[in-house]
């Protein structure tokens, strides 16, 4: 369980049923893991962060037979393809063989199964391989699938450890939770405590930095931490600083609202300003912004914005160094999208000064996609409290929408509960 200062409860583990309530000793375990992973054309692996994060699982379930359920991007990709170099990349970290079964639930793969003893891992085809893996249906619905039907007489349990593809209602994530005993694995468990802690409130100041290109969903979050508390400020950053700077009433020049239209965001402009009305000085935009010129760094301040063709592509110094020093007197910090193009050098600074702020704060959090890349390519992945896995998933839970797998981890804990 974890507190605030004060000692109120805040959340418990036990909202969703863990690998530690399960006797999983001599066991079949189902584990829906997400370690779809950026690929070469060569169909070499890129990044085995989403691999690595999963080892914890496995380990504590070395008493079990575990079968693994996974994707590779999706039907159209140019990376869309087997997991074969996910099965040995993954017995590289675990220190013993995971076996990759070129089959989903057809004889193969029940051969497979039961030809497993104790302490066995294998993993399955892409079980997006399957057409009706994508179907965006009802657990109910989902549990009349030939996957399921197939598979479910060789399998005792049920974890599903795919934090960031939860946000999607699919089979492999809701299927089984209808006909067998389910809980999360490691990697689900870690980041449903770890966010509800940042969106719940946990030691305070709770500061949210959102950033990056996705307006919609960052003003989302924005009102929903300000809304039920969970959050004392939000400092903004990215485009999304420049819709909420042109929603109150700064001229960001043609090319930034050019973007923004050319985006669909347009509309968003409207939307920010009634969160600027809603929470009247509790969101903070930035004074300062750099400009590229030619490729070069130009810093003005916001109401000295040309009306030109010059984009904002970073936060400027004084910025940078007041929403620092907020973070850095902040016992929460939770971090979502980077600060301008930081894949550019010249404009990474307001970015990596972000990062270098938030480990200081007594709970750190950083959202799933460009800015966990960001944080581990400066070396800082251990002195974060959390970096999440998942890009959608987490940016929708921390919105406050209802993630269809996690929604099914507690209501089958609720039902369990029920029938003890």
């Amino acid at each position: 369980m974890l507190t605030t200062d004060s000692g109120d409860r805040i959340l418990s583990a036990k909202d969703i049923l863990t690998i530690d309530d399960f006797d999983v000793k001599g066991k079949t375990v189902l584990v829906r893991v997400d370690i779809n992973t950026p690929m070469d054309p060569e169909g070499n692996i890129l990044d085995d962060m989403r691999i690595k994060s999963h080892i914890p699982t496995l380990v504590d379930l070395h008493e079990a037979k575990v079968v693994l359920l996974a994707h590779q991007s999706r039907p159209g990709k140019k990376d869309f393809t087997t997991m074969k170099a996910h099965a040995a990349r993954m017995s590289q970290y675990l220190g013993r063989e995971v076996k990759y079964v070129d089959d989903i639930f057809g004889t193969c793969a029940r051969n497979s199964i039961s030809a497993m003893k104790n302490g066995d891992v294998i993993l399955l085809e892409n079980v997006r391989f399957y057409s009706e893996e994508s179907m965006e249906r009802t657990a109910a619905e989902h549990a009349r699938s030939h996957l399921v039907k197939k598979l479910l007489p060789y399998v005792d349990i049920f974890l599903n450890d795919a934090f960031a593809v939860s946000h999607r209602a699919h089979l492999s994530i809701l299927g089984f939770t209808e006909v067998l005993p389910t809980g999360a694995g490691r990697v689900m468990e870690k980041e449903v405590l770890s966010l509800d802690r940042g969106i719940k409130g946990g030691s305070r100041p709770c500061i949210f930095v959102l950033g990056g290109a996705k307006v919609d969903d960052s003003l989302k979050v924005a009102e929903n931490v300000l809304t039920n508390g969970g959050a004392d400020k939000v400092l903004v950053t990215g485009v999304v600083a420049n819709v909420m700077l042109a929603a109150s009433g700064v001229d960001i020049g043609k090319a930034n609202m050019d973007f923004i239209e050319s985006q669909g965001y347009a509309e968003q402009i409207g939307k920010a300003r009634k969160v600027l009305e809603k929470f009247n000085g509790k969101v903070s935009l930035p004074v300062d912004v750099a400009l590229s010129e030619n490729g070069k760094r130009v810093e003005v301040q916001v109401e000295e914005l040309p009306n030109g063709n010059l984009p904002i592509y970073d936060l400027g110094l004084e910025t940078i160094v007041a929403f620092s020093n907020e973070i850095k007197n902040a016992k929460t910090v939770v971090l979502n999208g980077p600060a301008g193009l930081s894949e550019m050098a010249e404009f990474a600074l307001g970015t990596h000064e972000i990062i270098k702020a938030a480990v200081h704060s007594e709970y750190s959090i950083a959202g799933g996609g460009h800015i966990s890349a960001e944080i581990r390519n400066l070396g800082f992945e251990d002195q974060f409290s959390h970096l999440s896995t998942g890009g959608g998933a987490c940016i929708d839970y921390l919105a406050g929408e209802k993630l269809p797998g996690v929604v099914a981890l507690k209501e089958t804990a609720i039902t369990r509960k029920l029938h003890k």
